[in-house]
Protein backbone atom coordinates (compact mmCIF):
# COMPACT_ATOMS: atom_id res chain seq x y z
CA UNK A 1 0.00 0.00 0.00
CA UNK A 2 1.04 3.47 -0.54
CA UNK A 3 2.50 5.91 1.98
CA UNK A 4 0.62 8.30 1.05
CA UNK A 5 -2.74 6.82 2.56
CA UNK A 6 -3.17 5.20 6.31
CA UNK A 7 -5.27 2.49 7.67
CA UNK A 8 -6.87 3.53 11.06
CA UNK A 9 -4.44 1.22 12.75
CA UNK A 10 -1.53 2.92 11.44
CA UNK A 11 -3.04 6.45 11.99
CA UNK A 12 -3.25 5.17 15.57
CA UNK A 13 0.10 4.12 15.90
CA UNK A 14 1.15 7.55 14.27
CA UNK A 15 -0.78 9.56 16.61
CA UNK A 16 0.02 7.20 19.84
CA UNK A 17 -3.74 6.83 20.24
CA UNK A 18 -6.16 3.68 20.63
CA UNK A 19 -7.72 2.37 16.77
CA UNK A 20 -10.81 3.47 18.52
CA UNK A 21 -10.37 6.90 19.22
CA UNK A 22 -9.30 7.64 15.88
CA UNK A 23 -12.38 5.89 14.57
CA UNK A 24 -14.72 8.05 16.65
CA UNK A 25 -12.54 11.41 15.30
CA UNK A 26 -13.62 9.77 12.08
CA UNK A 27 -17.01 9.63 12.71
CA UNK A 28 -17.05 12.68 15.03
CA UNK A 29 -16.21 14.75 11.24
CA UNK A 30 -12.84 15.72 13.26
CA UNK A 31 -10.29 13.35 11.01
CA UNK A 32 -11.41 13.48 7.20
CA UNK A 33 -11.31 9.87 6.07
CA UNK A 34 -12.59 8.11 2.97
CA UNK A 35 -14.61 4.53 3.43
CA UNK A 36 -12.84 1.73 1.05
CA UNK A 37 -14.72 -0.79 1.25
CA UNK A 38 -15.64 -2.10 5.15
CA UNK A 39 -12.33 0.33 6.39
CA UNK A 40 -11.02 3.73 6.27
CA UNK A 41 -8.13 4.89 4.23
CA UNK A 42 -6.75 8.56 6.11
CA UNK A 43 -4.63 10.51 3.43
CA UNK A 44 -1.07 11.74 5.23
CA UNK A 45 -1.38 14.80 4.49
CA UNK A 46 -4.70 15.07 6.46
CA UNK A 47 -3.54 13.32 9.34
CA UNK A 48 -0.15 15.19 9.61
CA UNK A 49 -2.67 18.43 9.36
CA UNK A 50 -4.93 17.24 12.18
CA UNK A 51 -2.09 16.31 14.16
CA UNK A 52 -0.42 19.80 13.86
CA UNK A 53 2.47 18.60 11.67
CA UNK A 54 4.36 20.23 8.76
CA UNK A 55 3.80 18.64 5.25
CA UNK A 56 7.47 17.37 4.27
CA UNK A 57 5.86 17.99 0.91
CA UNK A 58 6.59 21.04 -0.63
CA UNK A 59 2.99 22.37 -2.38
CA UNK A 60 3.03 23.59 -6.10
CA UNK A 61 2.93 27.17 -6.56
CA UNK A 62 -0.37 28.83 -5.25
CA UNK A 63 -2.66 28.76 -8.57
CA UNK A 64 -1.15 25.85 -10.23
CA UNK A 65 -4.12 23.58 -11.74
CA UNK A 66 -4.04 20.26 -12.74
CA UNK A 67 -6.11 18.21 -15.02
CA UNK A 68 -6.52 14.20 -15.59
CA UNK A 69 -8.83 12.26 -17.47
CA UNK A 70 -8.96 8.48 -16.50
CA UNK A 71 -10.46 6.17 -18.42
CA UNK A 72 -12.27 3.11 -16.70
CA UNK A 73 -12.68 0.01 -18.90
CA UNK A 74 -14.69 -2.72 -19.09
CA UNK A 75 -17.19 -1.40 -16.34
CA UNK A 76 -21.48 -1.94 -15.37
CA UNK A 77 -23.67 0.44 -14.64
CA UNK A 78 -23.65 -0.61 -10.74
CA UNK A 79 -20.12 -0.01 -10.75
CA UNK A 80 -20.04 2.65 -12.70
CA UNK A 81 -22.69 4.29 -10.05
CA UNK A 82 -20.72 3.37 -6.83
CA UNK A 83 -17.24 4.55 -7.93
CA UNK A 84 -18.94 7.90 -8.90
CA UNK A 85 -20.62 7.69 -5.53
CA UNK A 86 -17.32 7.26 -3.97
CA UNK A 87 -15.51 9.81 -5.84
CA UNK A 88 -17.91 12.51 -4.86
CA UNK A 89 -17.94 11.82 -1.21
CA UNK A 90 -13.76 11.65 -1.57
CA UNK A 91 -14.13 15.18 -3.40
CA UNK A 92 -16.57 16.45 -0.80
CA UNK A 93 -15.00 15.36 2.75
CA UNK A 94 -12.20 17.88 1.86
CA UNK A 95 -11.51 20.49 4.42
CA UNK A 96 -12.78 23.97 4.30
CA UNK A 97 -10.06 25.93 2.92
CA UNK A 98 -8.51 24.07 0.31
CA UNK A 99 -8.15 25.14 -3.47
CA UNK A 100 -11.43 24.23 -5.37
CA UNK A 101 -11.64 20.53 -6.64
CA UNK A 102 -13.97 20.13 -9.90
CA UNK A 103 -15.20 15.96 -10.62
CA UNK A 104 -16.69 15.05 -13.50
CA UNK A 105 -17.83 11.31 -14.17
CA UNK A 106 -19.53 9.94 -17.27
CA UNK A 107 -20.85 6.85 -18.27
CA UNK A 108 -21.17 5.21 -21.83
CA UNK A 109 -23.26 2.23 -21.40
CA UNK A 110 -22.66 0.41 -24.94
CA UNK A 111 -18.72 1.06 -24.93
CA UNK A 112 -18.86 0.18 -21.08
CA UNK A 113 -16.68 2.40 -19.99
CA UNK A 114 -16.41 5.32 -17.78
CA UNK A 115 -14.47 8.66 -17.66
CA UNK A 116 -13.30 10.51 -14.77
CA UNK A 117 -11.88 13.86 -15.00
CA UNK A 118 -10.55 16.06 -11.96
CA UNK A 119 -9.37 19.36 -12.14
CA UNK A 120 -7.45 20.51 -9.33
CA UNK A 121 -4.03 21.65 -7.20
CA UNK A 122 -1.51 18.79 -8.49
CA UNK A 123 -1.52 17.41 -4.91
CA UNK A 124 -5.16 17.30 -4.76
CA UNK A 125 -5.26 15.10 -7.80
CA UNK A 126 -3.02 12.65 -6.85
CA UNK A 127 -4.64 12.06 -3.62
CA UNK A 128 -8.21 11.43 -5.30
CA UNK A 129 -6.25 9.14 -7.97
CA UNK A 130 -4.66 7.24 -5.45
CA UNK A 131 -8.00 6.62 -3.69
CA UNK A 132 -9.66 5.64 -7.04
CA UNK A 133 -6.53 3.39 -7.61
CA UNK A 134 -7.36 1.99 -3.70
CA UNK A 135 -10.83 1.32 -4.87
CA UNK A 136 -10.60 0.02 -8.46
CA UNK A 137 -8.18 -2.80 -6.34
CA UNK A 138 -11.33 -4.54 -4.66
CA UNK A 139 -12.97 -4.45 -7.84
CA UNK A 140 -13.99 -8.34 -9.31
Amino acid sequence: MSRDLVTVEQAAELLHLHPKTVLRYIRDGRLAATRVGKSYRIARARLDAFAGVASEQSEAAPGVRATCIVDIPDVCVEAAQRLATFLQAAATARPAGTSPLHLQTAFDPLARSMKVVVIASPSEVAELLEMLQVQMSYRV
